[in-house]
């Protein structure tokens, strides 16, 4: 707390929040963004106050953390809620502040006429400076409250953010960055599909006219949830603009009995003022070392190789044990056994629910599989999609009714299957000892843990149930992980469509997409690491013609993409040709040398033409830096631009040479790169001049990537 206690600030690293929330009033956001080192709370608030608006109310009502009905404001309220059709206007009033600490605070807040307290939950992280925002509701009347809408938090935008950038995309074409024209209204994206989605990520990037991934002010929004979602911004004709994030209910889906409580998912936001690729980095360190607490960096990220696109439904004992034997020998350090080992699920349309090994595929178990894999050094992971079922399935013909449902409508199968009601304990607990008995009874230290579908007629009792069913799942899956404690989780959702800050809480990698495309991948990897960091967005080589699009790549192209992520491998080895796998193999053995750097290295997306994608990593001591360049299509220029390389010591010479692919002559014309010597020993070239003056690219073939290295001397 300040000193007044009419204000309340909190700091961290280069970031200022400042609260107005005197006891009796509406408790606001007075400020927000670069560190505040003297300014007194109550000069900003005089500094910020806005004279009277012709043709408005006789006084300006100032926005709140819920912007709620009751108090006459303009916009979208933060909150709708109702007794029955009544006590529908809340106004709310703060009763009490408590902060333990310098980087969290409660603001508790009561409305005595509707029955209602909000208690806001405020922090900002000391160590990204990334701030969390929520919201609980507790209803302290004698009846039922109904609640329609609760955002996590109702945050003013600043001015200079005119230009937003959205999310949309589609399945096998996530994280597609969209951008929104400056505009006067509201910006609204509501997701009804039961998960994260592929084409509605929770995400918003703003910036002003003139930010760019390394210069200028710009802000960020997430909300960290699994379930139906809404986001929100308004711009009111009277200039001033906010941000809402929250869960989309349905219709009578989240109602309050007295004394009852309601907590919304967690909105995180963050404030950088030197571009984007600043302000992603903030959301990384906050996930990998909050969210996340540094469980995956206490072990280099495993090479994996998935079995999935080598032999689908096809197990044939004899193929698996040659495809570890293959994977083994190209450095893959981790093998899933992805769909099709369980029950009778021969094809897609089969075997959901029946979490035991099929006796026609795997007449003695999965144990000889596992046995051979550990053998040749490599842990084992094995597929699940635990809240599915097949009405071809024993579970099914068991228990019809453990399945989502609308009452008298008539359900339509999506994907061959149902989704599983987790809100029935008897049906989370038939999912934990299938799991845990599996897990207990076998050498399995990784869980591909899927859900391949959309929810549709979510009912649960005649409710609709998403925010429940999103909940249970967390419950399962921390069940999951207390009893095995070393188990890692692999968060997958035909691809990219459950992939927030909500379920990475529990989980350890995110499956970026089904496409395993790299031209796709390029821009999928881009969009997502603007909240996500490279060490748990899983990217895999996949074959030479992808399967979802058709398209042929070199197998340069291919190890380039999957190289910034967590690398993997998902095509059959045993068709390969020895060329190919000596140049995967190659690939995998460069990844290796550089792990460290790629997934603890500081992230930076570079300012490109749009036919080129650009990103880098620079280790934190400035002593190296990897930095790729990849032509995804051709270009109008006769000749290409330079790379600028951010984040390198400007004090000190880097030797600069072409890390991949090994033979340059693949993918460009020498001359540049001769003229450098960058393809033999390196040059050495000042930090300085390769931020500000550039490096000239050599003419590439389109669908082609280069890689460079810079090491400090």
């Amino acid at each position: 707390m300040s000193e007044s206690s009419d204000f309340v600030t909190l700091t961290a690293g280069n970031t200022s929040l400042v609260l107005n929330c005197a006891v009796g009033a509406r408790p606001c956001i007075l400020y927000w963004g670069e560190k505040l080192v003297q300014s007194d709370p109550a000069l900003l608030l005089r500094m910020t106050s806005r004279q009277h608006a012709p043709g408005s109310a006789d006084a300006e009502v100032e926005s709140s953390l819920l912007n709620e009905t009751g108090a006459g404001v303009s916009g979208s309220p933060g909150f709708s809620a109702h007794r029955n059709g009544t006590a529908w206007a809340s106004f709310f009033r703060v009763t009490e502040v408590r902060q333990s600490d310098t980087n969290r605070v409660e603001i508790v807040c009561e409305d005595k006429t509707t029955k209602v307290r909000a208690t806001h939950l405020i922090g900002v992280d000391p160590g990204s400076s990334v701030m969390t925002c929520q919201t609980e509701i507790e209803n302290i009347g004698t009846d039922g409250l109904a609640i329609d809408w609760c955002a996590s938090g109702n945050l003013p935008l600043d001015p200079r953010a005119k230009h937003l950038f959205g999310f949309t995309g589609r399945w096998s074409g996530e994280f597609q960055l969209e951008e929104v024209a400056p505009f006067l209204g509201s910006y609204v994206r509501e997701n009804k599909s039961g998960r994260t989605s592929h084409d509605k990520f929770p995400g918003l990037v703003l910036g002003a006219a003139e930010t760019n991934e390394q210069a200028g002010p710009c802000f960020a929004f997430h909300l960290g949830w699994s379930g139906n979602s809404r986001v929100r911004v308004d711009r009111l004709s009277d200039g001033r603009a906010f941000v809402q994030m929250g869960e989309y209910f349905f219709p009578g889906e989240l109602s309050l009995a007295p004394g009852e409580t309601y907590r919304t998912p967690c909105l995180f936001a963050g404030f950088a003022s030197r571009g984007f690729s600043a302000l992603s980095r903030k959301f990384h360190h906050h996930l990998k070392h909050t969210i996340m607490d540094d469980r995956i960096q206490r072990k280099p990220r495993p090479i994996h190789y998935n079995t999935w696109e080598a032999v689908y439904f096809d197990h044939a004992s004899d193929k698996l044990f040659k495809l570890a034997e293959k994977a083994a020998e190209v450095g893959a350090e981790r093998y899933i056994l992805d769909d099709g080992w369980f029950g009778a699920r021969r094809n897609d349309k089969a075997g959901l629910g029946d979490w035991w090994p099929s006796e026609d595929v795997y007449p003695e178990g999965l144990g000889p599989l596992i046995k051979h894999v550990t053998s040749l050094g490599m842990e084992f992971g094995l597929w699940f999609e635990p809240e599915m079922v097949n009405p071809d399935s024993e579970l099914f013909r068991k228990h019809p009714d453990w399945i989502l449902q609308a009452e008298g409508v008539e359900q339509v199968p999506f994907r061959g299957q149902y989704v599983l009601d987790l809100t029935r304990p008897e049906v989370s607990e038939y999912l934990f000892v299938h799991l845990h008995k599996l897990l207990s009874d076998h050498d399995i230290s990784y869980v591909k843990w899927d859900m391949n579908r959309d929810v549709h007629h979510p009912g649960s009792r005649g409710r609709p149930a998403i925010s429940r069913q999103t909940r249970a799942l967390y419950a399962l899956i921390d069940r999951v992980r207390t009893a095995h404690p070393d188990l890692e989780i692999e968060s997958c959702s035909s691809g990219g469509g459950r992939a927030d800050y909500g379920i990475l809480q529990r989980t350890d990698r995110i499956w970026t997409s089904d496409s395993n495309d790299a031209l796709d991948r390029q821009s999928i990897q881009r969009g997502a690491s603007h909240f996500f960091p490279l060490e748990i967005m899983g990217a895999h080589v996949g074959p030479e013609t992808c399967h979802i699009t058709g398209r042929r790549l070199k197998m340069e192209m291919r190890v380039a993409t999957a190289l910034f992520g967590h690398m993997g491998m998902e095509l059959n080895l045993l068709s390969e040709s020895q060329d190919n796998l000596n140049i995967l193999k190659a690939g995998i053995a460069l990844h290796k040398q550089h792990r460290a750097l790629i997934h603890g290295g500081d992230y930076y997306r570079l300012d490109t033409p749009g036919h080129v994608n650009a990103v880098g990593v620079v280790a934190p001591d400035q002593s190296e830096a990897l930095v790729s360049w990849c032509n995804v299509t051709g270009h109008n220029e006769t000749l290409p631009g330079r790379i600028y390389v951010p984040g390198l010591d400007r004090s000190k010479s880097y030797r600069t040479k072409i890390a991949w692919p090994k033979k340059v002559r693949s993918v460009s014309r020498p001359s540049v790169l001769e003229a450098l010597s960058l393809n033999e020993e390196g040059t050495v070239l000042p930090g300085e001049a390769l931020e500000h003056v550039g490096l000239q690219v050599p003419l590439l073939h389109p669908e082609t990537c280069l890689i460079y290295h810079f090491e400090a001397i």
